[in-house]
């Protein structure tokens, strides 16, 4: 089975904290519709004719689209693509794009799951943020999803953020729980280089994320939503029994999937490769039939520490039998340096599979570092 992503670059306006390829501007909307159709046609063979389990529309804000251009994408990577009959189809939505109206002509889609960017319900965060919704439609949304037939969502939700306090994210967490939302991806707000939030911090319009307030509110949401009955089954991720993400969990499970779009990455078992990340030269190399990529073939030590590094964020861990299969010296470089982490109770091992313990999840990107093999 295989994966497609389809990245839709296009937004009404900038959040602060985000670093994805993306565009305030539609002008160029219908001609990279048409280079996406190109694109898939191109792109036929690079998951070897493999059944597609999973398709996901992101972005960017891909709820930007109407019923008319995603059933032509669909439609397009039917007739080149064999799409399982239970097949995870999610779309990215923005709260304010979640009208009754836009609902309705989603359920005449193929798109069976709403990942839904709430962040907050909280008015001071989402303007902190510089998000195009506000708290009232952030709650209204998704019950209007549910009304509309739409019972697989997630939502997604920031945690650290200077404006959030604890009793605004216990609140946060309250609603989504008191909402039966079955799905919860949770991310710690980031600084990334080069955005609106690094400006703002840079000249002290805003604070830095303080690592212990949102270690605090990252505690609290393990044991929120593990009394709410959720499984804590990735690092950001949080689901009801039978309600985790496919599409995302085959990504850390290392499933072949293909990207479609500006700055979509690919992976077919062997090697990467990333889309140029600029619309005008995206559309410009597909009228020419041609793909503006760059081909990255992983080595035995890349491999070893992307399996590392995605599955230690997962409850499935690492295998000491998938380990042994890099070779011997990746399995002992893995043994040895996770030894100390395995005394500090940072990481456990059951039946040969190495896990992180709650604790170790507050450190999982410096454990995965000092596993990682150097060449």
């Amino acid at each position: 089975m295989a994966g497609i992503y389809i990245h839709i670059p296009f937004c009404k306006q900038a959040c602060h904290y985000c670093n994805f390829h993306f565009s305030t501007s539609l002008k160029y909307k219908e001609e990279l519709l048409a280079a996406i159709h190109k694109e898939i046609a191109i792109q036929k063979g690079f998951l070897d004719n493999a059944p597609i389990e999973t398709i996901y529309l992101g972005g960017g804000t891909p709820s930007l689209l109407n019923q008319n251009e995603l059933n032509a994408l669909f439609e397009q990577i039917h007739h080149f693509h064999q799409v399982a009959s239970n097949a995870e189809i999610t779309i990215e939505a923005n709260p304010d794009d979640l009208t009754t109206a836009y609902l309705n002509e989603l359920q005449q889609t193929p798109i069976n799951r709403l990942s839904i960017g709430i962040q907050s319900f909280s008015d001071k965060d989402l303007k902190f943020m510089n998000r195009a919704h506000n708290a009232s439609e952030a709650q209204n949304c998704i019950q209007k999803a549910q009304a509309a037939g739409f019972e697989n969502l997630t939502v997604d939700l920031i945690y650290g953020s200077p404006t959030t306090s604890q009793a605004q994210w216990e609140q946060n967490l309250e609603q989504v729980i008191s909402l039966n939302v079955p799905h919860l991806s949770s991310y710690c707000l980031t600084v990334e280089p080069q955005t609106a939030l690094a400006h703002l911090v840079k000249v002290g319009k805003a604070k830095p994320v303080d690592d212990a307030h949102a270690a605090q509110q990252f505690e609290y949401l393990q044991k929120t939503t593990e009394a709410a009955g959720f499984i804590h089954y990735e690092i950001s991720n949080f689901a009801q029994p039978d309600c985790y993400a496919r599409h995302n969990s085959n990504y850390w499970k290392g499933v072949p999937y293909l990207g479609l779009g500006p700055s979509a990455h690919s992976f077919n078992g062997e090697n990467r490769q990333a889309n140029v990340a600029h619309n005008v030269h995206y559309i410009k190399a597909l009228t020419n039939n041609e793909l503006d990529v760059q081909v990255e073939v992983l080595t035995p030590a890349q491999r070893y520490n992307e399996y590392v590094l995605t599955g230690l964020r997962t409850i499935w861990g690492c295998d000491l039998a998938r380990l042994q299969a890099f070779g011997s010296d990746f399995e002992q470089h893995f043994l040895k340096n996770s030894a100390i982490f395995l005394r500090e109770n940072k990481m456990q091992v059951q039946k040969q599979t190495y896990s992180l313990t709650k604790t170790g999840k507050l450190f999982a990107d410096h454990i995965a570092m000092e596993l990682f093999w150097e060449e």
